[in-house]
Formats: C-alpha cells, sequence, structure tokens
C-alpha cells in the first residue's frame, strides 16, 4: 500500500513558477513510476509527467520545456517544477504512483495509487 499526499498548490500569475511536492509513505516507493496528472473544470483527468524509478522522464507536449519532474527516493518525494505558467495550467494537479517502475506510464489505468490533489489557479 501506498499513500500519496501533495502539496504546494495556490494562486500564482501568469508567468509566475510553483514547486508541487508529493510525500509518499511504503519502503516500496523508489520501484515505483511517479507521475503528475491534473484535472481542469468540467475536464477529463490528463497527463502531464512520469519519471521512472531510474528517473528517466516524459512530459505531456502542453508542458513540454516549462515543467520539470524529479524524484528523491531517499526523502520518499517526488516534485512538479512549474515555470512559465498559464492560465490553462488552472486545475487540480494529482501525484500518482505506478507498478510500472521501468516504464513511463501515461494513462490513468495504468497508475494503482492516487493523491486527494492540490489547487493550482493561474490568474491572467
Amino acid at each position: 500500500q501506498v499513500q500519496l499526499v501533495e502539496s504546494g498548490g495556490g494562486l500564482v500569475q501568469a508567468g509566475g513558477s510553483l514547486r508541487l511536492s508529493c510525500a509518499a509513505s511504503g519502503r516500496t516507493f523508489s520501484s515505483y513510476a511517479m507521475g503528475w496528472f491534473r484535472q481542469a473544470p468540467g475536464k477529463e483527468r490528463e497527463f502531464v509527467a512520469v519519471i521512472s524509478w531510474r528517473g528517466s522522464t516524459y512530459y505531456a507536449d502542453y508542458v513540454e520545456g516549462r515543467f520539470t519532474i524529479s524524484r528523491d527516493n531517499a526523502k520518499n518525494t517526488v516534485y512538479l517544477q512549474m515555470n512559465s505558467l498559464k492560465p490553462e495550467d488552472t486545475a487540480v494537479y494529482y501525484c500518482a504512483a505506478s507498478a510500472m517502475g521501468a516504464g513511463s506510464p501515461r494513462y490513468r489505468y495504468e497508475y494503482d495509487y492516487w493523491g486527494q490533489g492540490t489547487q493550482v489557479t493561474v490568474s491572467s
């Protein structure tokens, strides 16, 4: 069992930055691929970024070059650094863990555990 708790969301102006954190419980954190998803009001939850247990990363086109995912296995934490934020980045951001540790899972059904989400609001 893995429990995930996100933090770091908030209100920021367009062009600003935020760093989200996701703290995980459990001794097997380092074996999971960790992903970030987001869900805007009235829209489906969509993939943002993933990092494998080895540190390989993959990003959605709409955040490539602006967002950076990283992990610290010693702290059981995954991060999402978000720069050059746009109003369309406004959403609830969710952290998720996938047993497909070596891969780059990008679909919701590939993830086994989810956090409760943290709100990010970007004002224009």
